[in-house]
């Protein structure tokens, strides 16, 4: 006849209730949060851009109030050329950034996981520190180095009968702009991707060695291959931060007059909320501008995950 499992002491009813309630008891403060600074205010987002600012009173003053107009916000953004025209730039922008970004980041990764590497300490806080600085901080140190006027750069061309660089016109607006995301960004991205080169078994480099591999065949076709995941993750982070670029263009919006109020999408919903008081137009943009960074983000996700699987095949 089987032995009964002996009932630990102290095992009540009540007991069970309480270990069945704990992992709720735990989650409450994360659920707070998420409630409270993420699913409140989308939800808010949402009931304010089917809403409208109307002249409702008649008389010689009217008074503007919230009515409920439906789908007409998300038809006046989805026609408005100016923010269409935003997401062109934006685009251009994210051309020039994510590649270098990453390109930079992933170089400083395999520069460090070289086995003849020096100063690795030294050299990971060094790369990592100018992400550690705020980006309006360092968009507006950029900024003093982009004007002619107090340009170093520009001061050294000068010197030499070349002229002033036009970092802040025309043709330089976008590399300007691009520079100081890739100055802050390549440092975190980098700790990222050598995080998971040193995860890589060190016995994969070694046989790979002994068999003649050189380091740059080892480096393009064993590891950058198994830190794939990570790549994908970087990247992933580095189209959301483009799709969410607001800080650079908007400091150095003073210093020239090749950046306009509505230059991204994130300054075109910000005039619409806070220089024109329309705060269900903002909304409207931003819902626009959320559904578009989940749509990027998930077809990234299914391209990279079905390249991987048709890898492994």
């Amino acid at each position: 006849m089987p032995r009964k499992t002996p009932r630990p002491r102290g095992a009540t009813a009540r007991g069970g209730l309480g270990g069945f309630l704990a992992p709720y008891v735990f989650l409450t403060p994360a659920l707070g949060l998420f409630l409270a600074f993420l699913a409140i205010p989308v939800g808010y987002a949402l009931y304010l851009s089917v809403q409208g600012l109307r002249i409702v009173d008649e008389g010689v003053f009217g008074t503007r109030r919230e009515v409920f107009v439906g789908l007409s916000n998300y038809a006046d953004i989805l026609t408005d050329g100016s923010f269409w025209a935003g997401f062109g730039r934006m685009a251009l922008y994210g051309v020039l950034a994510v590649p270098l970004t990453l390109g930079g980041a992933l170089l400083f990764a395999l520069l460090l996981d070289h086995g003849g590497a020096r100063a690795r300490r030294f050299s990971r806080a060094a790369i990592f520190i100018p992400y550690a600085v705020p980006g309006v901080v360092a968009s507006l140190l950029w900024g003093f180095m982009y004007l002619p006027s107090t340009s170093p750069f520009s001061h050294v061309t000068e010197a030499l009968g070349l002229g002033t660089i036009p970092f802040l016109e025309a043709g330089g607006i976008f590399p300007s702009l691009a520079n100081v995301a890739i100055w802050g960004g390549i440092g975190f991205n980098m700790i990222i991707i050598y995080t998971a080169l040193r995860g890589i078994p060190p016995e994969l480099a070694d046989a790979a060695r002994v068999d003649g591999c050189s380091e740059w065949r080892l480096a393009w076709r064993i590891k950058v291959p198994l830190v794939a995941p990570a790549l994908v993750l970087t990247g992933l982070f580095a189209l959301i931060g483009t799709l969410q670029v607001y800080g650079e263009p908007t400091m150095l919006k003073p210093m020239t007059i090749e950046i306009s109020e509505t230059w991204v999408p994130l300054m075109h919903v910000y005039r619409d909320g806070f220089i024109r008081d329309d705060l269900p137009m903002a909304a409207a943009g931003s819902v626009v501008l959320a559904v578009g960074t989940l749509v990027l983000s998930l077809a990234l996700l299914r391209v990279t995950q079905r390249r991987t699987f048709e890898g492994l095949r």
